[in-house]
């Protein structure tokens, strides 16, 4: 990834570019990807996740008219907040898997595939960071919006996530072929997604490892936060609300096993 730059469109491959947004924090990283889609010489473009309700922000997007549609990879307000709002600004539909943030009614489902911006965009249910996330497939690259992050790894937001359904995600991911790019939701762009998806199923095996015998170690029925101050110890303390998610899905996954 090149030198952080907010406010500035940058091409990463012939058909998706990123503006980033002035939001960074403990959980966005740099700040939230907002991309846009469009086949070389097209005039229209497809926005994917405007992020907060930032009218700078969405301003810049707007800059990148005529838009056809806006998609959300899922509704945490970092992706969706400015959705609607920016869909009225440019006269455009918004679509996500959530009703809450359409704007035009249309919903997105597995097997849609999404023709706008000379582009077919194809969607991918991977529930598990939120029921309701959902990556794009271009020819070349896959939208991960939090699935699969450009740096570290991503929680699984209990009680919507689920581990189970996360897991299944990610060796979703792993089927693509090989040298397909990730455009995240936060972070840098990553070179191989199949490569980024299965180092996180071999990094949540080995978590659920700890947090099982944490489980064992603390007895009884430990809350989530017993087993976070054992299992995440040599973690930075401000990750340790985002940890507690994780573990609530882990230990349900482990209670159903």
């Amino acid at each position: 990834m090149s030198e952080l730059a907010y406010g500035v469109l940058r091409q990463v491959t012939p058909t998706a570019a990123v503006l980033l947004a002035e939001n960074p924090g403990v959980m966005t990283l740099d700040g939230t990807n907002t991309w846009v889609l469009r086949a070389p010489g097209a005039e229209s473009c497809v926005v994917v996740d405007p992020g907060p309700m930032d009218p700078a922000h969405l301003g810049r997007i707007a800059a990148q008219a005529p838009v056809e549609v806006v998609l959300l990879t899922h509704g945490h307000l970092d992706h969706s907040e400015g959705a609607r709002s920016f869909g009225r600004q440019v006269d455009a539909p918004v679509r996500s898997v959530d009703p809450a943030f359409r704007l035009g009614g249309e919903g997105l489902a597995e097997g849609d595939v999404i023709s706008a911006a000379g582009l077919s965009i194809r969607v991918l249910p991977t529930p598990g960071h939120t029921a309701d996330s959902v990556c794009f497939l271009l020819d070349d690259a896959v939208l991960t919006g939090d699935t699969v992050l450009g740096r570290g790894t991503t929680v699984v937001a209990h009680p919507d996530g689920r581990l189970g359904d996360y897991l299944e995600s990610l060796r979703l991911l792993t089927t693509l072929p090989v040298g397909t790019i990730g455009l995240p939701g936060h972070g840098p762009e990553l070179p191989d997604v199949v490569a980024a998806a299965g180092g996180y199923l071999v990094h949540r095996e080995q978590r659920l490892a700890q947090v099982k015998a944490a489980v064992t170690t603390l007895g009884g029925a430990p809350t989530a936060r017993a087993v976070v101050e054992l299992v995440y110890a040599d973690v930075d303390r401000s990750l340790w609300p985002a940890a507690e998610w994780s573990v609530r899905a882990q230990l349900e996954y482990l209670r159903e096993a």
